[in-house]
């Protein structure tokens, strides 16, 4: 038998502020046809005044944890991945723990920016299968919002708010490729590409928060470069092929990258999972996000073979395969 870790439920939260293109484009000198052409996006949800990273962890937990049918004491594990934490320190995840009312088990966060939920899944994956947690609450949550630059047009257009959860449990299979649950894990990062993006502030370099910095047609390159071939290495790996492949589940970064990304590996259309027309890039939260709703409305099916990818700041970038 093969210990293997099973995705039981999804969950997601969006906070309740609709802000337009028109709306945010009266501000910065654009328009909406412009961002939609060079973007996808259409909306995107700015988190209230009062409402922090953990508020949207919870809330998108939550519901997780109901669509799953686990009490939160049965948890042993929570990472939670974010760029931007309630503090500095203590940890966006024990903060969770408490107001979900997990009474024991290990609980951190992870942080490689849009990429964290596949690196979190991965981290998850590993303390299930090594018999170190049973159930694990795998979070993405961000308000990216408070990290940008709002008169430059060209990143405060991009990004949006929100939360997305999994609970992952343990399970046991065969050993084959039939196996529900997480069949592996493809994990990079290039530190020499960190000044295509970062936010140009931080406590120990400047004392200050900063703002988003990106260098927009570079970022793009390499992002779909990467995740062509970081794909191809997971379909590689389990010696599967672009056609075996049910649903793809973007980062949704950028809708010409996601294209652009399926194009390469001869995915259609109608295999991708979308939503960054109308959650924008929420960074760590965006695969979560996308997750919660293709398993709401019945796209995702047991058995289905399920593929997440995403790139973010490091460079770092990576994929899951799961039979769903």
């Amino acid at each position: 038998m093969v210990r293997r870790s099973v995705i039981t439920g999804c969950g997601g939260y969006l906070p309740e502020r609709i802000v337009s293109n028109d709306e945010l484009a009266r501000k910065v000198g654009s328009t909406d046809d412009w961002i939609q052409a060079r973007t996808g996006i259409r909306e995107r949800r700015i988190a209230a005044d009062d409402e922090l990273t953990s508020d949207l962890a919870v809330e998108a937990a939550a519901r997780a944890l109901d669509d799953a049918g686990v009490a939160p004491a049965d948890v042993d594990l929570i990472i939670v991945a974010t760029t931007t934490p309630d503090n500095t320190f203590p940890s966006t995840a024990v903060k969770v723990q408490a107001k979900l009312g997990v009474l024991g088990g290990a609980a951190f966060d992870i942080q490689a920016v849009c990429a964290g939920f596949v690196f979190g899944l991965a981290t998850a994956d590993g303390f299930l299968r090594t018999e170190q947690a049973e159930t694990a609450l795998v979070i993405g949550a961000e308000t990216f919002s408070r990290i940008l630059d709002w008169e430059d047009r060209s990143t405060c257009v991009l990004f949006g708010d929100g939360a997305g959860a999994v609970v992952l449990q343990a399970g046991n299979g065969d050993g084959s490729g039939t196996d529900r649950g997480i069949l592996s894990h493809h994990l990079h990062s290039d530190g020499e590409l960190y000044d295509l993006l970062y936010v140009d502030g931080g406590v120990s370099s400047t004392q200050t928060r900063g703002a988003v910095c990106m260098a927009g047609p570079e970022v793009f390159r390499h992002a779909v470069t990467k995740l062509a071939d970081v794909l191809q290495e997971a379909l590689a790996a389990n010696d599967l092929t672009a056609e075996d492949i049910d649903w793809l589940v973007p980062h949704q970064a950028n809708k010409r990258i996601i294209d652009g990304t399926a194009k390469k590996l001869g995915l259609p259309a109608e295999k991708v999972v979308l939503t960054v027309d109308r959650h924008a890039n929420t960074s760590a939260a965006s695969i979560p996000l996308a997750l919660a709703e293709a398993a709401a409305d019945g796209r995702l099916k047991e058995g289905d073979l399920v593929l997440l990818e995403a790139i973010g700041g490091g460079l770092a970038w990576g994929a899951n395969v799961i039979r769903w």
